[in-house]
């Protein structure tokens, strides 16, 4: 068992646990049943899946997409404000990319960011090609756009009012399906499978149906992209579809590759608030409707955002959020207020209609009432650490979308560039894969060989399904909008409770919980929970949407760097930091121990976050990586 580098502190003791062999680090499931073969699989069906899988599939190699629902289900589709590009005259990439780097607060990785903002206006334009439809003015018939948070110009081109992730996820869903892409729908991707050189070759999954797909299976395939979306189901409350159960991230870490980012977890300054014991996914009161005017305030009626920022309401959304935060303590609320009455029911009924009908539905009426809102978990800006190509440091395994950290949103996402990104980086993944010689990507076949369908892996524990409300509930006392060592500790020791009970069980009595979706989605969040807490514990600062309330100040000289975290296979944890705000290349089967740049200069350590084995947090060693 690998220990860390230096002592754990007493408060954090990492509890003794057997060696665990690296193929324990899967989870625990039957053996697969059935294989398919194919050139790439996709996984994910919201904008960065199905723009991969349509472009892959255009440059000639065999695709299956694999989607944990229907092929519309995923968080593309709940997308309210719009697509952001600098599309309307007088904008410019340039300027978008100012506005983008002012939200990342001074994380972003510049390189990253310009790719996405000189790119973006002509994928959208193909988006358009593939049969998206944007409002329009009716006289020129130009885009329609608006303005959101941190946004200088008016640059969100939206569709259906509010409904642009809906008309994207049609248009693409179309696409796909008259493009002949082969996919597999509600199917949860458990594992990666790697040939005999450690790439990627394929998946193994459980579909949850019936025929001659039902049960485990694997799709065979050399190149492997996650497209899986969030993990905002982390929360009590979230934006986030009941799938965003984070289970990329998940497979990621097991797999061995990098993360990075996790701490910043964006959370949507106004969801419509239902009050303070809600839980699940939460209606979105889009920030297009203050982008259009609407105001924020407190139950007296005062606008106090005003003086916070210069752009008050239409500030990033981590100052909007504090905003509020900080209103909601002052004043003993549960909540503000959004006000847009002075819109009136015709510009509420054609420019807002899903908006509209949620609030109606919950018996309140925004044409005659302010909206109660509340921040809820909404986006997560770090994931699974990608170079400009999407490339993770696993050989053959790729990210994009929610899922992946380019490093374009830094410590805060700017609204509207979520599905920006998707579009670019799914585009620069399959010009990648296209590029590769089609010898190197023989049906089902990796350059190591032919990846065999693995037996029943060991595993280790898992959850039981009742589990994901406990891990929802220490999240969101511990690590939500206002943070702080000890909130953060007390989330870390009730995590570990969870943990030390599945491993216990499994120790003594050789019993886990029964194998199922609900316990293998529970296991993946305890996983990324564990790892997200840890990051946040290393990050003694405020900034962008990680708000220390013990480390109130923004502290560039120690902490303008991102904190990359990896497991090993002896399952151990590593955290170091980058050197700089850049990312520096991947490293594609870099061994456990190398880290992308310098140590963590937290001094504090946490318990590893495996389900069912615990050792100490490792801090690598300064390594400056020039490749």
């Amino acid at each position: 068992m690998h220990q860390s580098d230096r002592t754990a502190p007493a408060d954090r003791p990492a509890l003794p646990t057997e060696p665990s062999a690296p193929e324990a680090l899967a989870l625990t499931a039957p053996a697969p049943g059935w294989a398919i073969d194919a050139d790439v699989v996709v996984v994910g069906s919201g904008v960065a899946g199905l723009t991969a899988a349509l472009r892959c599939a255009a440059a000639g190699r065999k695709t299956v997409v694999v989607t944990k629902a229907r092929l519309d289900a995923g968080s593309t589709r709940w997308a309210q404000g719009g697509i952001a590009a600098a599309l309307g005259d007088g904008d410019t990439p340039e300027q978008h990319l100012d506005d983008t780097l002012v939200a990342g607060a001074g994380l972003c990785d510049e390189t990253a960011v310009r790719a996405l903002v000189t790119e973006g206006p002509d994928a959208v334009r193909r988006l358009i090609g593939s049969g998206a439809r944007f409002d329009t003015d009716a006289g020129t018939g130009e885009i329609l756009l608006t303005r959101e948070g941190g946004h200088h110009r008016r640059r969100i081109a939206h569709a259906g009012g509010d409904a642009t992730g809906a008309e994207i996820s049609r248009a693409l869903v179309e696409a796909v399906r008259e493009a002949g892409v082969e996919t597999v729908e509600n199917a949860l991707v458990l594992d990666l499978m790697k040939d005999a050189e450690g790439r990627a070759a394929g998946v193994t999954l459980h579909v949850m149906g019936e025929g001659q797909r039902d049960g485990v299976g694997a799709v065979r395939a050399p190149a492997v992209v996650l497209a899986t979306g969030g993990m905002g189901q982390v929360f009590s409350a979230t934006t986030n579809p009941a799938v965003s159960t984070g289970d990329g991230v998940a497979l990621a870490l097991r797999a061995g590759a990098e993360v990075s980012d996790l701490e910043f977890v964006q959370f949507h300054p106004t969801v419509l608030f239902l009050g303070p014991a809600a839980e699940g996914q939460q209606p979105l009161v889009s920030e297009a409707v203050r982008g259009e005017g609407a105001y924020l305030v407190d139950a007296d009626g005062v606008r106090f955002m005003r003086g916070q920022h210069e752009l008050a309401e239409l500030a990033p959304r981590d100052i909007v959020a504090k905003g509020i935060m900080r209103r909601m303590r002052e004043t003993g609320a549960h909540h503000m207020y959004l006000d847009a009455r002075h819109f009136g029911a015709e510009m509420w009924e054609h420019r807002f209609p899903t908006i509209l009908a949620a609030c109606r539905a919950h018996g309140i009426d925004p044409v005659t009432e302010p909206i109660p809102v509340s921040p809820a978990a909404h986006y997560a800006s770090g994931g699974v650490r990608t170079d400009l190509r999407g490339r993770t440091t696993v050989p053959g395994l790729y990210a994009c979308g929610e899922v992946a950290c380019t490093g374009v949103h830094g410590a805060n996402r700017l609204a509207s560039n979520s599905l920006l990104e998707g579009l670019v980086f799914a585009e620069r993944i399959a010009a990648d894969i296209a590029a590769t010689a089609p010898a190197e990507t023989g049906t089902g076949t990796a350059p190591g060989g032919p990846a065999a369908v693995p037996d029943a892996a060991p595993g280790g524990a898992l959850l039981v399904p009742e589990a994901r409300y406990e891990i929802q509930r220490i999240m969101t006392a511990g690590a939500g909008v206002l943070r702080s060592a000890a909130s953060l500790a007390a989330a870390a020791d009730g995590l570990e409770r969870l943990h030390a009970t599945a491993a216990a069980e499994l120790r003594v009595d050789g019993k886990t919980a029964e194998p199922c979706v609900e316990s293998w989605e529970a296991t993946n969040l305890l996983l990324v929970s564990r790892v997200l807490i840890a990051v946040a514990r290393e990050r003694e600062e405020t900034r962008g949407c990680h708000w220390r309330e013990d480390r109130p100040d923004r502290d560039d000289e120690r902490w303008r760097r991102h904190l990359v975290a990896r497991l090993g296979p002896g399952a151990e944890l590593a955290i170091t930091s980058t050197d700089t705000a850049d990312f520096p290349p991947v490293r594609p089967g870099a061994s456990a121990g190398a880290g992308p740049g310098a140590e963590s200069p937290g001094a504090s350590r946490s318990p590893a976050c495996r389900a069912d084995a615990a050792p100490a947090v490792r801090h690598d060693p300064p390594r400056r990586d020039n490749s």
